[in-house]
């Protein structure tokens, strides 16, 4: 029988939210004995085999959205510097506690940050001024930049520092259960292991949204339906969005439909990036960075566009729903990403090879050329092209021809347990943080979340 190491606390997930915890934790009690168990490679090897010219080849692990540092590994590194977008922490704790502990996470990247102290892209009245006029609402916040490649060693010393502190890594360690004990309570992991711990720190991120149902399940944790976002990953010429980009780096646009009354959003925005494709538990999604370096940035720029959706009684399978969306794209895309000319959807045409090839924005990701319209629901790709028509009037040239979208890109926060207090806390010494926990959507506040976690844990 193997033997059952023993820790005070086990952090489940080693993205940014369960770092930024290990972190805390050692600061305030050194001799904390603590594990971080992660169902993915360390980040040194998190190495994907598809490149700009292959498409995804489906790893069991996928090393884009698993391993140490978590999805945002790879992500544009962009850390909102407060509460009014990327989740709802403000609202859980109050925006003055919530900005504290933003605050600490953007002096912890920074002491890591090697390469100097990241730029920050200041708000913008006058860009604020010309979306209001054009029915359309500029989220407003200071965002701090690092790029793919800076975030990458940001993220790469900070575990390197938790490692050398003495906290214990484990990597291809995926829970599959928790069962409760006298003292404690016992994890086990797909690989045969078991790890004991008094206090655990669920930081799964949304991949793990199914463990954290089960979890719920298995402890009578009632659980509520949050909203879902189904959409496209767009690309175009940089230039477009240049004045945005220029000025706030990432323009983050809501738009309320005409037709349905349904709420959009452009997000995720990457000066000069890339598209990159995902593979979540096997299904391939879009998704987008950019470098901060100017030899690595392209001729394009790319972001999301995305139609929320929440689901009311009696049906409670919101993150299924979108999943078999995507799946249908993959099976439309012969298992890859499909991509189709915005002048083509509106033609009701399918984009062909020969098409894409005479296109004016030469794709960054090679994915199949086919018909969105085929996987989209009527009312998600409605809001869609009306979306792109109302950001066309802001920065002229969205809604060209040659416009790619890529299908189909989607967000899921559809488990959101119900906490026993503000702790985030689910049963005794159990608690919950960062995307997992139906709160975050960004890499400032699932940081913040974990950082308050440790400080409720050993304060």
């Amino acid at each position: 029988m193997t033997e059952i190491k023993q820790f005070d606390t086990v952090i489940i997930g080693g993205g940014i939210g369960g770092l930024m915890a290990a972190y805390r934790l050692r600061k305030n009690s050194p001799e904390m004995h603590i594990a971080i168990t992660e169902r993915g490679n360390t980040l040194e090897n998190r190495h994907c085999p598809a490149g700009k010219e292959k498409t995804c080849v489906h790893c069991k692990t996928c090393s884009i959205t698993s391993g140490f540092a978590g999805a945002g590994a790879f992500s544009d590194g962009k850390f909102n510097l407060g509460t009014a977008y990327g989740g709802t922490l403000g609202e859980e704790l109050g925006d003055d506690k919530a900005n504290l502990y933003i605050d600490e996470v953007d002096k912890i990247l920074n002491e890591y940050c090697t390469s100097g102290i990241p730029k920050v892209y200041r708000s913008n009245d006058e860009l604020k001024l010309k979306c209001l006029q054009n029915n359309l609402r500029l989220l407003d916040m200071n965002v701090k930049h690092l790029g793919t490649d800076n975030n990458y060693l940001t993220m790469q010393n900070l575990i390197n520092a938790i490692r050398e502190s003495g906290t214990e890594l484990f990597t291809f360690y995926d829970c599959s259960s928790v069962e409760k004990t006298e003292g404690g309570y016992l994890l086990h992991y797909t690989n045969g292991e078991t790890i004991s711990a008094k206090y655990i720190i669920i930081a799964t991120g949304r991949g793990g949204a199914n463990f954290v149902a089960d979890f719920c399940r298995d402890f009578g944790v009632r659980m509520r339906s949050n909203y879902i976002d189904i959409g496209v990953r767009v690309e175009m010429k940089d230039i477009i969005w240049r004045e945005f980009s220029s000025k706030i780096y990432e323009p983050k646009i809501l738009y309320k439909t005409k037709t349905f009354e349904d709420r959009c959003r452009m997000f995720c925005f990457n000066q000069g990036g890339l598209v990159s494709a995902e593979n979540n538990h096997g299904i391939i999604t879009a998704n987008g960075h950019s470098y901060a370096e100017a030899d690595k940035k392209t001729d394009n720029c790319n972001f999301a566009i995305l139609s929320s959706i929440r689901f009311t009684e009696p049906f409670n399978q919101p993150t299924e729903y979108a999943e078999n969306i995507s799946r249908l794209a993959n099976m439309i895309g012969k298992d890859s990403v499909l991509v189709q000319r915005f002048g083509d959807l509106i033609r009701g045409r399918r984009t062909n090879e020969h098409r894409l090839s005479q296109n004016t924005v030469v794709p960054t990701l090679r994915a199949t050329a086919g018909d969105i319209s085929l996987v989209l629901p009527h009312r998600i790709l409605t809001n869609i092209i009306e979306t792109i028509y109302a950001l066309d009037k802001v920065a002229p040239g969205t809604a060209n021809d040659d416009t790619l979208l890529y299908a189909c890109e989607s967000k899921y926060y559809s488990i959101r347990p119900e906490f026993r207090n503000e702790s985030f806390e689910l049963i005794d010494n159990v608690f919950i943080i960062g995307d997992g926990s139906g709160i975050c959507r960004g890499l400032s506040q699932s940081g913040a979340m974990g950082i308050y976690v440790a400080d409720c844990i050993t304060k």
